[in-house]
C-alpha cells in the first residue's frame, strides 16, 4: 500500500469532505434507502420507475460515500507554515496579470477534491498551478495551455 495516491488539500477542503460525508450518512443515504421502501410498495419491480430511479441513486450516494472515506483517508493537509509567505503553493490564492497589460487574476491553488473553478479554486494539477507553483512575486512565468503559451507575472501571493 506504499503507492496508495494521496490528496492533498487545505483544512478547510478537509472539512467540507467530513459535512458533505455526515450529511450522505445522516440525511441523503437515509431518505433514499426510505424512497425504496415506499417504491417497493408499489409491487411489480420489473416495471416499476421510481424503485429502479431509487436504486440508482442508491448506488451514486454509496459510491460518493466511499470516494469522500478514501480521500480523507489518503489526505494530506497542507502546511503553509514551512513555505515562505511570497512563493506560490497549495492552499495560496495567486494573483497575476498576463503580459504586457490584461487584467489581473487570482485563484486560490487546492488539492484536486476541492478544486471548484467557478469559485476561483483551481487543481494544483492545471497547467496554470503547475506552471506557478514554486514561483514567487514578481516572477514571470510561462504558462502553457491548449490556446498557447501565456507570459504572465506574479503580483501579489497570499495565505487563505
Amino acid at each position: 500500500m506504499a503507492n496508495e495516491k494521496t490528496y492533498p488539500m487545505t483544512e478547510a477542503g478537509r472539512k467540507k469532505l467530513e459535512d458533505e460525508l455526515n450529511e450522505k450518512k445522516t440525511k441523503t443515504r437515509p431518505e433514499v434507502i426510505e424512497r425504496i421502501k415506499i417504491a417497493r410498495g408499489f409491487g411489480d419491480l420489473s416495471e416499476n420507475s421510481e424503485y429502479e430511479s431509487a436504486k440508482d441513486e442508491q448506488s451514486m450516494v454509496e459510491s460518493r460515500i466511499s470516494t469522500i472515506e478514501h480521500m480523507l483517508q489518503n489526505a494530506e493537509i497542507i502546511d503553509n507554515n514551512a513555505v515562505a509567505k511570497d512563493v506560490v503553493s497549495l492552499g495560496k490564492t495567486v494573483e497575476f496579470k498576463e503580459l504586457p497589460d490584461e487584467e489581473p487574476e487570482a485563484y486560490t491553488i487546492v488539492g484536486a477534491a476541492e478544486a471548484d473553478p467557478m469559485s476561483g479554486k483551481i487543481s494544483n494539477d492545471s497547467p496554470i498551478a503547475k506552471a506557478l507553483l514554486d514561483h514567487k512575486v514578481g516572477d514571470q512565468v510561462v504558462i502553457a495551455t491548449p490556446g498557447g503559451d501565456m507570459n504572465v507575472e506574479i503580483l501579489s501571493v497570499k495565505a487563505e
